[in-house]
Protein backbone atom coordinates (compact mmCIF):
# COMPACT_ATOMS: atom_id res chain seq x y z
CA UNK A 1 0.00 0.00 0.00
CA UNK A 2 2.60 2.27 1.14
CA UNK A 3 4.58 1.49 -2.29
CA UNK A 4 1.64 2.72 -4.23
CA UNK A 5 1.26 5.85 -2.28
CA UNK A 6 4.69 6.91 -2.73
CA UNK A 7 4.63 6.32 -6.86
CA UNK A 8 1.41 7.81 -7.42
CA UNK A 9 1.61 11.32 -8.59
CA UNK A 10 -0.80 14.13 -8.36
CA UNK A 11 -2.99 15.59 -11.40
CA UNK A 12 -1.26 18.70 -11.97
CA UNK A 13 -2.13 18.71 -16.16
CA UNK A 14 -5.83 20.14 -15.16
CA UNK A 15 -4.91 21.97 -12.79
CA UNK A 16 -2.26 24.42 -15.45
CA UNK A 17 -4.71 24.21 -17.82
CA UNK A 18 -7.37 26.08 -15.52
CA UNK A 19 -5.05 28.12 -14.27
CA UNK A 20 -3.81 29.38 -18.06
CA UNK A 21 -7.70 30.07 -19.21
CA UNK A 22 -8.20 31.60 -15.89
CA UNK A 23 -5.88 34.78 -17.22
CA UNK A 24 -6.90 34.52 -20.72
CA UNK A 25 -11.06 34.62 -19.96
CA UNK A 26 -10.45 37.33 -16.93
CA UNK A 27 -8.22 39.33 -19.67
CA UNK A 28 -11.51 38.69 -22.10
CA UNK A 29 -13.94 39.33 -20.10
CA UNK A 30 -12.90 42.52 -18.80
CA UNK A 31 -12.11 44.24 -21.95
CA UNK A 32 -15.22 43.64 -22.49
CA UNK A 33 -16.67 45.48 -19.53
CA UNK A 34 -14.20 48.25 -20.48
CA UNK A 35 -15.70 48.47 -23.52
CA UNK A 36 -19.27 48.70 -22.56
CA UNK A 37 -18.30 51.00 -20.08
CA UNK A 38 -17.17 52.77 -22.94
CA UNK A 39 -20.34 52.54 -24.32
CA UNK A 40 -22.25 53.91 -21.55
CA UNK A 41 -20.15 56.97 -20.92
CA UNK A 42 -20.00 57.61 -25.06
CA UNK A 43 -22.41 55.81 -27.21
CA UNK A 44 -20.84 56.11 -30.49
CA UNK A 45 -18.80 52.91 -28.84
CA UNK A 46 -21.47 50.90 -29.87
CA UNK A 47 -19.98 51.31 -33.46
CA UNK A 48 -23.88 51.11 -34.71
CA UNK A 49 -23.24 47.32 -34.60
CA UNK A 50 -25.90 45.12 -33.31
CA UNK A 51 -23.77 42.35 -31.85
CA UNK A 52 -21.59 45.25 -30.32
CA UNK A 53 -24.09 46.79 -29.02
CA UNK A 54 -24.80 47.32 -24.48
CA UNK A 55 -27.59 44.88 -24.57
CA UNK A 56 -25.69 42.01 -26.14
CA UNK A 57 -22.46 42.55 -24.54
CA UNK A 58 -23.77 42.90 -21.01
CA UNK A 59 -24.48 39.01 -20.46
CA UNK A 60 -21.44 37.88 -22.38
CA UNK A 61 -19.41 40.35 -20.04
CA UNK A 62 -20.97 39.20 -16.57
CA UNK A 63 -21.14 35.67 -18.01
CA UNK A 64 -17.12 36.10 -19.07
CA UNK A 65 -15.80 37.19 -15.89
CA UNK A 66 -17.95 35.13 -13.67
CA UNK A 67 -18.21 31.88 -15.38
CA UNK A 68 -14.92 31.74 -17.68
CA UNK A 69 -12.92 33.95 -15.46
CA UNK A 70 -14.34 32.71 -12.16
CA UNK A 71 -15.43 29.52 -12.89
CA UNK A 72 -11.95 28.48 -14.40
CA UNK A 73 -10.23 29.73 -11.30
CA UNK A 74 -12.67 27.60 -9.05
CA UNK A 75 -11.77 24.07 -11.08
CA UNK A 76 -7.96 24.85 -11.05
CA UNK A 77 -7.95 25.93 -7.30
CA UNK A 78 -10.42 22.97 -6.19
CA UNK A 79 -8.42 20.34 -7.71
CA UNK A 80 -5.09 21.58 -6.67
CA UNK A 81 -6.78 21.68 -3.17
CA UNK A 82 -8.51 18.62 -3.28
CA UNK A 83 -5.72 16.74 -4.16
CA UNK A 84 -2.94 18.27 -1.75
CA UNK A 85 -5.78 18.03 1.55
CA UNK A 86 -6.44 14.58 0.61
CA UNK A 87 -2.87 13.18 -0.22
CA UNK A 88 -4.31 11.73 -3.41
CA UNK A 89 -4.30 12.57 -6.95
CA UNK A 90 -7.64 13.14 -8.68
CA UNK A 91 -10.07 10.82 -9.20
CA UNK A 92 -11.07 9.92 -12.88
CA UNK A 93 -8.14 11.94 -15.01
CA UNK A 94 -10.22 11.75 -18.25
CA UNK A 95 -13.28 12.90 -16.45
CA UNK A 96 -11.27 15.69 -15.10
CA UNK A 97 -9.59 16.55 -18.67
CA UNK A 98 -13.37 16.29 -20.02
CA UNK A 99 -14.75 18.60 -17.50
CA UNK A 100 -11.45 21.07 -19.04
CA UNK A 101 -12.81 21.16 -22.42
CA UNK A 102 -16.57 20.73 -21.59
CA UNK A 103 -16.31 24.38 -19.74
CA UNK A 104 -13.95 25.56 -22.19
CA UNK A 105 -17.05 24.77 -25.10
CA UNK A 106 -19.61 26.52 -23.17
CA UNK A 107 -17.78 29.25 -22.72
CA UNK A 108 -16.92 29.98 -26.81
CA UNK A 109 -20.94 28.45 -27.32
CA UNK A 110 -21.65 31.65 -25.15
CA UNK A 111 -19.23 33.98 -26.98
CA UNK A 112 -21.05 32.82 -30.25
CA UNK A 113 -24.70 33.09 -28.71
CA UNK A 114 -24.87 36.08 -26.69
CA UNK A 115 -23.77 38.63 -29.35
CA UNK A 116 -26.14 37.03 -31.56
CA UNK A 117 -29.10 37.86 -29.28
CA UNK A 118 -30.18 34.08 -28.41
CA UNK A 119 -30.29 34.69 -24.76
CA UNK A 120 -32.92 33.26 -22.19
CA UNK A 121 -33.02 37.18 -20.80
CA UNK A 122 -32.66 35.79 -16.80
CA UNK A 123 -29.64 37.49 -15.12
CA UNK A 124 -26.83 34.86 -14.53
CA UNK A 125 -27.92 32.44 -16.44
CA UNK A 126 -28.49 34.07 -19.58
CA UNK A 127 -27.59 30.95 -21.84
CA UNK A 128 -30.39 28.77 -23.78
CA UNK A 129 -31.19 25.48 -23.26
CA UNK A 130 -28.71 23.26 -25.07
CA UNK A 131 -25.82 25.09 -23.25
CA UNK A 132 -28.27 24.84 -20.13
CA UNK A 133 -27.51 20.71 -20.64
CA UNK A 134 -23.98 21.14 -21.56
CA UNK A 135 -23.20 22.98 -18.06
CA UNK A 136 -25.41 20.10 -16.37
CA UNK A 137 -23.49 17.67 -17.87
CA UNK A 138 -20.16 18.81 -16.80
CA UNK A 139 -21.15 20.12 -13.51
CA UNK A 140 -22.28 16.45 -12.73
CA UNK A 141 -18.63 15.66 -13.92
CA UNK A 142 -17.02 18.17 -11.73
CA UNK A 143 -18.87 16.62 -8.88
CA UNK A 144 -18.12 12.92 -9.85
CA UNK A 145 -14.15 13.81 -9.84
CA UNK A 146 -14.33 16.32 -6.61
CA UNK A 147 -16.25 13.79 -4.44
CA UNK A 148 -14.51 11.09 -5.53
CA UNK A 149 -11.03 12.19 -4.81
CA UNK A 150 -12.37 13.14 -1.27
CA UNK A 151 -13.65 9.35 -1.23
CA UNK A 152 -10.40 8.01 -1.83
CA UNK A 153 -8.79 10.25 0.70
CA UNK A 154 -5.29 8.75 2.66
CA UNK A 155 -6.56 10.64 5.31
CA UNK A 156 -9.94 10.74 7.66
CA UNK A 157 -10.15 14.50 7.83
CA UNK A 158 -11.88 16.61 5.44
CA UNK A 159 -9.84 20.10 5.43
CA UNK A 160 -12.71 23.22 5.56
CA UNK A 161 -11.90 24.80 2.49
CA UNK A 162 -13.12 21.14 0.88
CA UNK A 163 -16.14 21.86 2.63
CA UNK A 164 -17.03 25.06 1.16
CA UNK A 165 -15.74 23.75 -2.40
CA UNK A 166 -18.05 20.86 -1.91
CA UNK A 167 -21.19 23.10 -0.88
CA UNK A 168 -20.47 25.54 -3.81
CA UNK A 169 -20.81 22.73 -6.53
CA UNK A 170 -23.82 20.62 -4.95
CA UNK A 171 -25.44 24.16 -4.09
CA UNK A 172 -24.55 25.31 -8.00
CA UNK A 173 -26.29 21.97 -9.26
CA UNK A 174 -29.41 22.41 -7.59
CA UNK A 175 -29.87 26.26 -8.46
CA UNK A 176 -29.00 25.79 -12.24
CA UNK A 177 -31.39 22.66 -12.87
CA UNK A 178 -34.46 24.54 -11.07
CA UNK A 179 -33.61 27.69 -12.07
CA UNK A 180 -33.29 26.59 -16.15
CA UNK A 181 -36.30 24.69 -16.54
CA UNK A 182 -37.42 25.33 -19.96
CA UNK A 183 -39.44 24.33 -22.59
CA UNK A 184 -37.52 24.23 -26.01
CA UNK A 185 -39.71 25.69 -28.86
CA UNK A 186 -36.89 25.84 -31.41
CA UNK A 187 -32.96 24.62 -31.18
CA UNK A 188 -32.08 28.29 -29.66
CA UNK A 189 -35.12 28.82 -27.88
CA UNK A 190 -36.77 28.12 -24.74
CA UNK A 191 -39.51 29.70 -22.21
CA UNK A 192 -38.97 29.68 -18.93
CA UNK A 193 -41.64 26.69 -17.28
CA UNK A 194 -42.63 29.11 -14.36
CA UNK A 195 -44.60 32.77 -15.03
CA UNK A 196 -44.84 35.99 -13.57
CA UNK A 197 -43.64 36.81 -10.24
CA UNK A 198 -42.98 32.92 -9.55
CA UNK A 199 -40.81 33.17 -12.69
CA UNK A 200 -38.68 35.99 -10.56
CA UNK A 201 -38.95 34.52 -7.35
CA UNK A 202 -36.69 31.17 -8.50
CA UNK A 203 -34.78 33.72 -10.71
CA UNK A 204 -33.32 35.88 -7.65
CA UNK A 205 -33.27 32.50 -5.42
CA UNK A 206 -30.82 31.28 -8.65
CA UNK A 207 -29.45 34.87 -8.89
CA UNK A 208 -28.44 35.84 -5.23
CA UNK A 209 -27.72 32.33 -4.47
CA UNK A 210 -24.88 32.42 -7.52
CA UNK A 211 -23.51 35.13 -5.83
CA UNK A 212 -23.75 33.23 -2.50
CA UNK A 213 -21.61 30.05 -3.37
CA UNK A 214 -20.31 30.27 -6.81
CA UNK A 215 -18.85 34.08 -5.87
CA UNK A 216 -18.79 33.29 -2.22
CA UNK A 217 -18.32 29.97 -1.17
CA UNK A 218 -15.88 28.61 -3.73
CA UNK A 219 -13.82 31.50 -2.91
CA UNK A 220 -14.38 31.00 0.59
CA UNK A 221 -12.41 27.74 -0.31
CA UNK A 222 -9.52 29.84 -1.39
CA UNK A 223 -9.39 31.89 1.63
CA UNK A 224 -9.06 29.16 3.98
CA UNK A 225 -5.97 27.34 1.88
CA UNK A 226 -3.84 29.82 0.03
CA UNK A 227 -3.77 32.49 2.76
CA UNK A 228 -2.49 29.87 5.55
CA UNK A 229 0.29 28.31 2.69
CA UNK A 230 1.04 32.44 1.67
CA UNK A 231 1.66 33.27 4.89
CA UNK A 232 2.68 30.20 6.61
CA UNK A 233 0.39 29.87 9.42
CA UNK A 234 -2.04 28.45 10.83
CA UNK A 235 -5.99 29.06 9.81
CA UNK A 236 -6.66 31.91 13.13
CA UNK A 237 -9.28 29.53 14.12
CA UNK A 238 -10.36 26.44 12.59
CA UNK A 239 -13.64 26.15 14.97
CA UNK A 240 -15.14 29.45 13.73
CA UNK A 241 -14.36 28.45 9.97
CA UNK A 242 -16.69 25.40 10.49
CA UNK A 243 -19.22 27.60 11.86
CA UNK A 244 -18.96 30.39 9.34
CA UNK A 245 -19.49 27.20 6.74
CA UNK A 246 -22.42 25.98 8.34
CA UNK A 247 -24.27 29.45 9.16
CA UNK A 248 -23.07 30.57 5.73
CA UNK A 249 -24.54 27.42 3.87
CA UNK A 250 -28.14 27.63 6.15
CA UNK A 251 -28.49 31.31 5.99
CA UNK A 252 -27.38 32.80 2.21
CA UNK A 253 -30.30 30.26 0.27
CA UNK A 254 -32.71 32.67 1.71
CA UNK A 255 -31.99 36.23 0.45
CA UNK A 256 -33.07 36.02 -2.75
CA UNK A 257 -36.43 38.08 -2.31
CA UNK A 258 -34.33 40.93 -1.21
CA UNK A 259 -33.72 41.70 -4.68
CA UNK A 260 -37.44 42.26 -5.51
CA UNK A 261 -38.49 45.05 -3.32
CA UNK A 262 -41.20 46.86 -3.97
CA UNK A 263 -42.71 44.12 -6.58
CA UNK A 264 -45.51 41.97 -7.29
CA UNK A 265 -43.77 39.45 -4.87
CA UNK A 266 -45.48 39.33 -1.40
CA UNK A 267 -44.71 41.93 0.96
CA UNK A 268 -43.91 39.07 3.70
CA UNK A 269 -41.74 37.51 1.35
CA UNK A 270 -39.39 40.72 0.87
CA UNK A 271 -39.25 41.35 4.49
CA UNK A 272 -37.79 37.21 4.65
CA UNK A 273 -35.55 38.15 2.12
CA UNK A 274 -34.11 40.94 4.41
CA UNK A 275 -34.20 39.83 7.93
CA UNK A 276 -32.35 36.62 6.56
CA UNK A 277 -29.66 39.03 4.49
CA UNK A 278 -29.55 40.98 7.61
CA UNK A 279 -28.55 37.46 9.62
CA UNK A 280 -25.80 37.26 6.65
CA UNK A 281 -23.66 39.51 8.12
CA UNK A 282 -22.60 37.64 11.39
CA UNK A 283 -21.35 34.63 9.22
CA UNK A 284 -19.94 36.81 6.66
CA UNK A 285 -17.74 38.94 8.95
CA UNK A 286 -17.16 35.81 11.40
CA UNK A 287 -15.30 34.69 8.22
CA UNK A 288 -13.31 37.70 7.11
CA UNK A 289 -11.76 38.00 10.31
CA UNK A 290 -10.81 34.34 10.48
CA UNK A 291 -9.20 34.77 7.17
CA UNK A 292 -7.94 38.34 8.59
CA UNK A 293 -6.81 37.30 12.23
CA UNK A 294 -4.92 34.19 10.15
CA UNK A 295 -2.15 37.18 10.00
CA UNK A 296 -1.84 37.37 13.77
CA UNK A 297 1.86 37.42 14.87
CA UNK A 298 3.08 38.01 10.96
CA UNK A 299 1.56 41.49 9.77
CA UNK A 300 5.11 42.71 8.59
CA UNK A 301 4.83 39.67 5.81
CA UNK A 302 2.51 42.05 4.07
CA UNK A 303 5.17 44.69 3.97
CA UNK A 304 7.22 42.29 1.97
CA UNK A 305 4.84 39.61 0.21
CA UNK A 306 2.31 41.01 -2.95
CA UNK A 307 0.48 37.80 -2.91
CA UNK A 308 -0.22 38.06 0.56
CA UNK A 309 -1.88 41.81 -0.11
CA UNK A 310 -3.72 40.48 -2.97
CA UNK A 311 -5.15 37.86 -0.68
CA UNK A 312 -5.74 40.30 2.37
CA UNK A 313 -7.07 43.07 0.71
CA UNK A 314 -9.33 40.59 -0.80
CA UNK A 315 -10.15 39.30 2.65
CA UNK A 316 -11.11 42.69 3.08
CA UNK A 317 -12.97 43.24 0.39
CA UNK A 318 -15.10 40.38 1.08
CA UNK A 319 -16.03 42.16 4.51
CA UNK A 320 -16.83 45.49 3.37
CA UNK A 321 -19.15 43.48 0.49
CA UNK A 322 -20.92 41.66 2.59
CA UNK A 323 -21.92 44.71 4.95
CA UNK A 324 -22.90 46.90 1.95
CA UNK A 325 -25.47 43.89 1.04
CA UNK A 326 -27.27 43.36 4.07
CA UNK A 327 -27.72 47.79 4.21
CA UNK A 328 -28.89 48.04 0.79
CA UNK A 329 -31.43 44.68 1.50
CA UNK A 330 -32.46 46.69 3.78
CA UNK A 331 -36.27 48.14 2.74
CA UNK A 332 -35.43 51.72 3.79
CA UNK A 333 -32.08 51.70 1.78
CA UNK A 334 -33.71 50.07 -1.20
CA UNK A 335 -35.92 52.84 -2.04
CA UNK A 336 -33.06 55.02 -3.10
CA UNK A 337 -30.39 52.48 -4.05
CA UNK A 338 -32.55 49.94 -6.38
CA UNK A 339 -32.20 50.08 -10.16
CA UNK A 340 -29.32 52.59 -9.86
CA UNK A 341 -25.60 52.52 -10.01
CA UNK A 342 -25.35 51.88 -6.13
CA UNK A 343 -25.91 48.58 -7.15
CA UNK A 344 -23.03 48.18 -9.64
CA UNK A 345 -20.48 49.57 -7.20
CA UNK A 346 -21.66 46.96 -4.48
CA UNK A 347 -21.63 43.98 -7.30
CA UNK A 348 -18.10 45.25 -8.53
CA UNK A 349 -16.87 45.40 -5.05
CA UNK A 350 -17.46 41.99 -4.95
CA UNK A 351 -16.19 40.69 -8.14
CA UNK A 352 -13.13 42.68 -8.61
CA UNK A 353 -12.36 43.55 -5.13
CA UNK A 354 -13.00 39.91 -3.45
CA UNK A 355 -13.27 37.30 -6.56
CA UNK A 356 -10.51 38.70 -8.69
CA UNK A 357 -8.28 39.26 -5.95
CA UNK A 358 -8.51 36.17 -4.19
CA UNK A 359 -8.32 34.47 -7.83
CA UNK A 360 -5.57 36.29 -8.46
CA UNK A 361 -3.55 35.73 -5.09
CA UNK A 362 -4.01 32.47 -5.01
CA UNK A 363 -2.86 32.00 -9.14
CA UNK A 364 0.79 34.03 -8.55
CA UNK A 365 0.78 30.93 -5.88
CA UNK A 366 0.16 28.61 -7.54
CA UNK A 367 1.40 28.73 -10.97
CA UNK A 368 5.37 28.43 -9.70
CA UNK A 369 4.72 25.26 -8.34
CA UNK A 370 2.56 23.93 -11.31
CA UNK A 371 5.98 24.64 -13.29
CA UNK A 372 8.43 23.92 -10.71
CA UNK A 373 10.50 27.81 -11.02
CA UNK A 374 10.23 30.90 -9.19
CA UNK A 375 7.93 33.43 -10.83
CA UNK A 376 9.38 35.77 -12.88
CA UNK A 377 8.84 39.38 -11.09
CA UNK A 378 7.92 39.79 -8.07
CA UNK A 379 8.10 43.42 -8.55
CA UNK A 380 5.31 43.22 -11.38
CA UNK A 381 3.18 41.42 -8.80
CA UNK A 382 3.67 44.41 -6.95
CA UNK A 383 3.25 46.73 -9.79
CA UNK A 384 -0.04 44.71 -10.15
CA UNK A 385 -1.52 44.91 -7.18
CA UNK A 386 -1.22 48.67 -6.75
CA UNK A 387 -2.59 49.11 -9.99
CA UNK A 388 -5.62 47.07 -9.55
CA UNK A 389 -6.66 48.09 -6.02
CA UNK A 390 -6.59 51.92 -7.97
CA UNK A 391 -8.81 50.88 -10.60
CA UNK A 392 -11.46 49.16 -8.22
CA UNK A 393 -11.33 52.26 -5.92
CA UNK A 394 -11.87 53.91 -9.44
CA UNK A 395 -14.88 51.79 -10.12
CA UNK A 396 -16.60 51.46 -7.20
CA UNK A 397 -16.16 54.70 -5.84
CA UNK A 398 -17.72 56.61 -9.00
CA UNK A 399 -20.68 54.27 -9.20
CA UNK A 400 -21.35 54.86 -5.30
CA UNK A 401 -21.89 58.46 -5.76
CA UNK A 402 -23.12 58.10 -9.69
CA UNK A 403 -25.82 55.88 -8.00
CA UNK A 404 -26.51 57.79 -4.74
CA UNK A 405 -26.88 61.45 -6.57
CA UNK A 406 -29.42 59.01 -9.31
CA UNK A 407 -31.26 58.02 -6.17
CA UNK A 408 -31.72 61.69 -4.57
CA UNK A 409 -32.64 63.16 -8.03
CA UNK A 410 -35.28 60.65 -8.97
CA UNK A 411 -37.03 60.95 -6.24
CA UNK A 412 -36.94 64.88 -5.44
CA UNK A 413 -40.15 66.63 -5.66
CA UNK A 414 -41.27 69.96 -5.78
CA UNK A 415 -43.60 71.53 -3.58
CA UNK A 416 -46.84 70.97 -5.66
CA UNK A 417 -45.83 67.05 -5.90
CA UNK A 418 -43.91 67.35 -9.42
CA UNK A 419 -40.73 66.14 -10.51
CA UNK A 420 -37.79 68.28 -9.73
CA UNK A 421 -35.35 66.87 -12.26
CA UNK A 422 -36.35 64.67 -15.89
CA UNK A 423 -34.70 61.68 -16.25
CA UNK A 424 -32.34 63.25 -18.82
CA UNK A 425 -30.83 65.47 -16.09
CA UNK A 426 -30.21 62.55 -14.37
CA UNK A 427 -28.09 61.19 -16.65
CA UNK A 428 -26.30 64.33 -17.79
CA UNK A 429 -25.18 64.22 -13.92
CA UNK A 430 -23.91 61.03 -14.07
CA UNK A 431 -21.62 61.55 -17.12
CA UNK A 432 -18.42 62.32 -15.36
CA UNK A 433 -18.75 59.44 -13.10
CA UNK A 434 -19.19 56.98 -16.24
CA UNK A 435 -15.83 58.31 -17.32
CA UNK A 436 -13.89 57.66 -13.95
CA UNK A 437 -15.80 54.67 -13.98
CA UNK A 438 -14.44 53.50 -17.57
CA UNK A 439 -10.93 54.46 -16.24
CA UNK A 440 -10.90 52.12 -13.46
CA UNK A 441 -11.90 49.21 -15.51
CA UNK A 442 -8.68 50.43 -17.71
CA UNK A 443 -6.74 50.57 -14.96
CA UNK A 444 -7.91 46.87 -13.60
CA UNK A 445 -7.57 45.36 -17.51
CA UNK A 446 -3.71 47.07 -17.82
CA UNK A 447 -3.37 44.97 -14.25
CA UNK A 448 -4.42 42.05 -15.63
CA UNK A 449 -2.26 42.38 -18.90
CA UNK A 450 0.88 42.73 -16.71
CA UNK A 451 -0.03 39.41 -14.79
CA UNK A 452 -0.21 37.86 -18.15
CA UNK A 453 3.31 38.62 -19.30
CA UNK A 454 4.58 37.79 -15.81
CA UNK A 455 3.45 34.20 -16.07
CA UNK A 456 4.10 33.76 -19.60
CA UNK A 457 7.92 34.83 -18.93
CA UNK A 458 7.51 32.29 -15.89
CA UNK A 459 6.10 29.33 -17.93
CA UNK A 460 8.00 29.89 -21.29
CA UNK A 461 10.36 26.93 -21.33
CA UNK A 462 9.53 25.49 -17.74
CA UNK A 463 9.10 22.47 -17.56
CA UNK A 464 5.92 21.42 -16.40
CA UNK A 465 6.23 20.10 -12.23
CA UNK A 466 5.28 16.92 -10.97
CA UNK A 467 4.63 16.24 -7.68
CA UNK A 468 4.72 12.63 -5.87
CA UNK A 469 1.55 12.13 -3.31
CA UNK A 470 3.89 11.87 -0.10
CA UNK A 471 2.66 9.00 2.58
CA UNK A 472 0.64 11.02 4.84
CA UNK A 473 1.63 10.60 9.03
CA UNK A 474 -0.14 8.27 10.96
CA UNK A 475 -2.39 9.90 13.43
Amino acid sequence: MSQNIATEEYNYKVVRQFAIMTVIWGIIGMSIGVLIASQLAWPVMNFDTPWLSFGRLRPLHTNAVIFAFGGSALFATSYYVVQRTCYTSLFSPKLAAFTFWGWQAIILAAVVTLPLGYTSSKEYAELEWPIDLLIGIVWVSYAVVFFGTIAKRKVKHIYVANWFYGGFIITIAVLHIFNNMAIPVTALKSYSMYSGVQDAMIQWWYGHNAVGFFLTAGFLGMMYYFIPKQANRPVYSYRLSVVHFWALSFTYIWAGPHHLHYTALPDWTQSLGMVMSLILLAPSWGGMINGIMTLSGAWEKLREDPILKFLIVAVSFYGMSTFEGPMMAIKTVNALSHYTDWTIGHVHSGALGWVAFISIGSLYYLIPRLYNREIYSTRLIETHFWIATIGVVLYITSMWISGVMQGLMWRAVNDDGTLTYSFVESVQAVHPFYVIRFTGGVFFVTGMLIMAYNIWKTVKGATPATAQVPVPAAH
